[in-house]
């Protein structure tokens, strides 16, 4: 049996092009919109906050840029203070929920019970969908757990880290088929729709 594997994409850029230094001077101007007098009070001085971005930017270089400004957002929207250091680290520990995506368990648990066809299902996050169709839906359906979600896992991670990267995924719905068709299709033509219907069907 083979098993498809979700792509790394290592080179994949963060969204806009945001790096770590982009990402650590965007959560700094919001922290100073949302907290002005107690931003202010902190970092009187330039020379303050210089050191200040430094030591951050170290503490936060192993998250993903955008998964750190994504966590900064949360921050804000939920502490009335000035947050610190460890608040910033705890939010961007939570990683999936900030991006909408479930735990692993729980994606490979909706992956084994989408009904077919699976790109019609109303799906959590299209990471779950790319997830079961890298592993294999046939895999996902006559596999026990014990096999199958090892696969799922580390298709998802893989998945995962995109999104937190800032890709967005999407599922690209079939072209219905015209009412008549005009010719007969050859076999190449004939095989390639089986195909994607087995897809669809995760036969």
């Amino acid at each position: 049996m083979t098993v498809g594997v979700a792509e790394p994409e290592a080179n994949f850029d963060d969204e806009d092009g945001m790096d770590h230094v982009d990402a650590i001077n965007q959560i700094f101007a919001e922290f100073e919109f949302a907290y002005h007098n107690q931003f202010h009070k902190a970092f009187a001085e330039t020379e303050s906050l210089v050191i200040a971005k430094k030591y951050w930017l170290s503490s936060l270089e192993n998250f993903a840029p955008l998964q750190i400004v994504q966590a900064a957002k949360q921050v804000i929207r939920s502490q009335d203070y000035l947050p610190s250091i460890a608040a910033l680290v705890r939010a961007c520990e939570q990683g999936l929920d900030l991006f909408g995506l479930l735990p692993a368990r729980q994606a490979y648990l909706e992956a084994c019970g989408a009904p077919p066809p699976k790109r019609e299902f109303h799906w959590s996050h299209a990471a779950v969908y790319h997830a079961g169709q890298a592993s294999g839906w046939y895999l996902l359906a006559n596999t026990a757990e014990a096999t199958a979600f090892p696969v799922f896992d580390y298709n998802y991670a893989l998945l995962c880290q995109r999104v937190i990267r800032g890709e967005t995924l999407s599922i690209e719905l079939p072209t219905p088929l015209p009412k008549k068709i005009e010719r007969k299709l050859d076999k190449a033509e004939t095989k390639a729709r089986l195909a994607m219907l087995r897809d669809e069907l995760g036969l």
